[in-house]
C-alpha cells in the first residue's frame, strides 16, 4: 500500500479512493496509535468529529464515528463545522483527538479526513505513518460497556462562534460586508458572527444542498463577490473556501485583496497592539516580494518557509511567533487558533478597518504587489533542477538582471514530473519575458 496521508490528511474521490471502509479502518488505527502515545491516560478516550457540507460527508462521518466507537472512543458529533472550529472544539472540549471530514477547496466529488491531536493540533508525520502502519491489523475489540458512546454536541458551533466574536478588538457597527460562504461549512457561523458584532451582512452562496460546495463560489471564484460588493455598496467582501480555513477579500471598488495583503494588514495591526512576537511574521517563499519589502520597511522581520501551512505552523511554533500565512489566504493567528481560520481572519481585518478608520483599499495599500508570473514546465526531471549547471547559470543571470527589483524562484512539484518557474519583476512584461526564457531552459536541459 502506498502512502495514504498527503500534505493535509487523506483526500480523494469519495466512495472511490476514500471509501467508508477506509474511513472506518483509519479511525480505528488512529484511536490505537493516539492511545499508545499517551493521549488517553487512564480514562475512556474522547473524540470530536465534524464535517463540511458535502453529501459524501454524511456516510464518511458515519464510518468514522463507527470506527472510533468500536475502538472504545466516546464521540462528540459536531455536525457541519469549519475545520478551524473542529480544531478549537477539540481543545475546548478537552478531547483526546479530533476528526475533520472535508476536502477544503476541492470540488464536491472529493472528500478528505484530517486527524487532530489533543489541543487541536495537526499530527506529526511520524504519527500519520504509524496510523498507516496499523491499518487492518488484528486487535482486541471491546465489548459490552467497553464500546464507545456517541452523542451530538449541537452547542459546539455556538461556543466556536462566541470565541470568534470575542476575538474581535472592536464592534463592527456601521460596517457593511458581503460574505461568500462557498455553500460550505461557514454558511451559518460566518454571517452569525458578523451580525453579532453589529455588521450589516449580505451572505451569498450560503445555501448548501450537499452538492454545490465550492461550485463557482467562494475563495476560488472571487468574481461573484466582486460584483456583489459593488452592487450592494458594501465596505468590503470576504470569501471563504469549503471548510473555511482560508479567506480572501475584496475592497469597496471590487478589487481583490489577496493573502499577502491580508497578512500584512494583520501583522501591522498586531505590531501596533504590541502582540506581534519578536516583530516577526512567517510566510512562504511564494509570498510576493512586495509583501516582504513592505514589512521590512515597517521594521518587521519576515521568516519564509516552504509552501504549505504545515511548514508555516512549524516555523511559528519553533519561534513562538504569533502570525503567519500564505498568499492563498490561509492565515494563522496563534493567539486564537491552531490552524488557519477564514472567519477569524475576516473578523480581524474588519475590526482593523473600524479601529483605524481606513478603508480596506487604504489598508491593503501598505504593500505594492510586484507583477508575478508562474510557468509550469511538465515532463522534466525535476530532481536535477537544483544542480543542472546551465539552468542554474541562467537563474543567476536572471537574478542579476533584476538586481533586487524582483526575484526568481524554481520549485519542484511534490507530485508530478514538473518544475514551477516563478518570476517577479517591476513590470508584467519583464516578468513574463524572464519566466518564459527560464521555462525554455528548464525544458531543454531537463526533458525526460
Amino acid at each position: 500500500m502506498g502512502r495514504i496521508f498527503g500534505t493535509d490528511g487523506v483526500r480523494g474521490l469519495a466512495n472511490r479512493d476514500l471509501t467508508a471502509e477506509l474511513a472506518l479502518d483509519l479511525s480505528v488505527a488512529a484511536a490505537h496509535v493516539l492511545g499508545e502515545v499517551g493521549a488517553f491516560a487512564d480514562q475512556r478516550p474522547t473524540a470530536v468529529v465534524a464535517r463540511d457540507t458535502r453529501a459524501s460527508g454524511e456516510f464518511l462521518e458515519a464510518a468514522v464515528v463507527a470506527g472510533l466507537a468500536s475502538a472504545g472512543v466516546d464521540v462528540h458529533r459536531l455536525g457541519v463545522v469549519p475545520t478551524p472550529g473542529a480544531a478549537f472544539l477539540t481543545a475546548e472540549l478537552d478531547a483526546d483527538m479530533g476528526v475533520m471530514i472535508s476536502a477544503s477547496h476541492n470540488p464536491m466529488p472529493d472528500n478528505g479526513i484530517k486527524f487532530l491531536a489533543r489541543g487541536g493540533l495537526k499530527l506529526d508525520d511520524e504519527i500519520e505513518l504509524a496510523i498507516e502502519a496499523r491499518l487492518q491489523e488484528p486487535w482486541d475489540r471491546p465489548t459490552g460497556e467497553g464500546v464507545g458512546r456517541v452523542g451530538d454536541s449541537t452547542a459546539g458551533v455556538r461556543t466556536y462562534a462566541k470565541h470568534l466574536a470575542d476575538s474581535s478588538p472592536a464592534r463592527l457597527d456601521g460596517l457593511k460586508v458581503v460574505l461568500d460562504c462557498a455553500h460550505g461549512a461557514a454558511h451559518e457561523v460566518g454571517p452569525d458572527v458578523f451580525a453579532e458584532l453589529g455588521a450589516d451582512v449580505v451572505a451569498i452562496h450560503a445555501e448548501p444542498d450537499g452538492l454545490n460546495i465550492n461550485r463557482d463560489a467562494g475563495s476560488t471564484h472571487l468574481e461573484h463577490l466582486q460584483k456583489a460588493v459593488v452592487e450592494h455598496g458594501a465596505d468590503a467582501g470576504f470569501a471563504f473556501d469549503g471548510d473555511a480555513d482560508r479567506c480572501l477579500a475584496v475592497d469597496a471598488e471590487g478589487r481583490v485583496v489577496d493573502g499577502d495583503q491580508i497578512l500584512a494588514i494583520l501583522a501591522l495591526a498586531a505590531h501596533d497592539a504590541g502582540t506581534l512576537h519578536d516583530d516577526t511574521v512567517v510566510a512562504t517563499v511564494m509570498s510576493n516580494l512586495g509583501f516582504v519589502q513592505a514589512l521590512q520597511a515597517a521594521g518587521l522581520t519576515v521568516v519564509q518557509t516552504a509552501v504549505g501551512d504545515r511548514y508555516v505552523l512549524e516555523a511559528m511554533r519553533a519561534g513562538g511567533f504569533t502570525i503567519g500565512g500564505e498568499q492563498s489566504g490561509h492565515v494563522i493567528m496563534s493567539r486564537y487558533a491552531t490552524t488557519g481560520d477564514g472567519v477569524l481572519t475576516a473578523v480581524q481585518v474588519a475590526a482593523r478597518m473600524v479601529e483605524s478608520g481606513q478603508t480596506l483599499a487604504e489598508l491593503a495599500g501598505v504593500m505594492t504587489r510586484l507583477p508575478q508570473v508562474l510557468v509550469n514546465v511538465a515532463g522534466v526531471d525535476k530532481a536535477r533542477a537544483a544542480t543542472d549547471p546551465v539552468l542554474q547559470g541562467e537563474v543567476a543571470a536572471a537574478t542579476a538582471r533584476l538586481d533586487g527589483t524582483g526575484r526568481v524562484l524554481l520549485r519542484q512539484s511534490g507530485t508530478e514530473p514538473l518544475v514551477r518557474v516563478m518570476v517577479e519583476a517591476p513590470t508584467h512584461e519583464e516578468a513574463t519575458e524572464v519566466a518564459e526564457h527560464l521555462a525554455s531552459v528548464v525544458k531543454s536541459q531537463l526533458s525526460l
